[in-house]
């Protein structure tokens, strides 16, 4: 079995020769659980901090023995799990950057093929969907006449963010993203009303523009500072919901925070987002969005590639920002 691990001790941003494809020990089928062949992967930009030790506390892979962190969509070969079969059809978040996984019970979840694309569960039915979703209707509480703001808004999660927040009655949702082609992909494809892109010249007056009522919410995922820009734009009472805050994944200090008197002069209220949080609430989520999908309500793009050797150099991408849709590795066919 081939798996990727790391070259060595990460003390930067990742790239694609941080990372060797190796031959591993094939694993077995655990008591209560299943072995499944990996089918497709999701890279995801949480793991370029999980590396370096610096994600949620969880310790970073051993180089040269274990294999980068990933979630993945996976067919079952033999089963000791009751009510599981081989043949049937998972989605996990601790299989990892191989072509075979040994999932324990309870680390895994079983999904309808025919519910929507499989590789669709490595992305807007995964992790980044449910962050979405989490954030629309759990904590912002997104409804009938509010204007929402998503930066990042090409990403799997900020472009579901904007979708979701349509479906749930927004009048107006507005994305920043950085070039043209990623703001097309925002327009075009996710509905977005506008899309500023951040790389341009005057794009705060840009934004100011395209806001011509101020946002009730903001979705964060990139940085304090975007989201200081943000928050003076916000309406009284607006809410904001902090998620990625991607420019912390690699740096060594955390950059100034927000600014408390604009928070309280906005009278904000300001929500941490942990995905973790909504794991119970996977499956009513797969079936809300399942249904958006199949009415073509909810669209998605990814960047998707062939082949396990394929992994570092779209991870290398991911982390530059150069990816457009969601980074996904079809490890083998379906």
């Amino acid at each position: 079995m081939k798996q990727v691990v790391l070259k060595h001790v990460l003390t930067a941003r990742p790239c694609a020769d941080d990372f060797a494809l190796v031959e591993a020990d094939t694993p077995i089928c655990p008591e209560g659980g299943v072995l499944a062949r990996v089918v497709h992967l999701s890279l995801d930009p949480y793991v370029g901090s999980r590396l370096r030790g610096k994600h949620m506390g969880e310790p970073a892979p051993l180089p040269g023995v274990d294999a980068i962190p990933g979630a993945a969509v996976c067919q079952v070969l033999e089963s000791k799990a009751a009510g599981v079969k081989a043949g049937d059809w998972v989605h996990a978040m601790e299989v990892g950057w191989r072509e075979m996984a040994d999932l324990g019970p309870g680390t895994f979840r079983l999904l309808d093929p025919k519910a929507a694309p499989l590789a669709a569960h490595a992305g807007v039915l995964g992790m980044p969907g449910l962050t979405a979703w989490a954030g629309m209707t759990q904590l912002a509480k997104v409804g009938p006449g509010d204007i929402v703001l998503v930066d990042a808004a090409a990403g799997p999660v900020g472009g579901t963010v904007g979708q979701i927040a349509r479906i749930k009655g927004a009048k107006r949702v507005v994305g920043i993203a950085g070039g043209p082609e990623k703001c097309a992909l925002v327009t075009e494809t996710y509905g977005f009303d506008a899309c500023i892109d951040y790389k341009q010249g005057g794009w705060e007056q840009a934004l100011t523009e395209a806001l011509p009522e101020p946002p009730t919410v903001y979705f964060e995922n990139v940085s304090t500072q975007m989201a200081s820009k943000a928050l003076m734009r916000l309406a009284l009472y607006g809410r904001m919901v902090l998620c990625g805050l991607v420019d912390q994944y690699h740096a060594d200090q955390p950059p100034p925070g927000l600014n408390a008197g604009l928070i309280v002069g906005k009278r904000a209220q300001v929500m941490g987002l942990v995905v973790y949080d909504f794991y119970p609430e996977w499956d009513a989520f797969v079936k809300e969005a399942s249904a958006w999908i199949g009415d073509g309500t909810l669209a998605f793009k990814e960047d998707r590639v062939a082949g396990l050797e394929a992994t570092p150099a779209l991870f290398e991408r991911l982390m530059q920002g150069q990816n457009i849709g969601k980074a996904v590795v079809s490890v083998s066919a379906e």
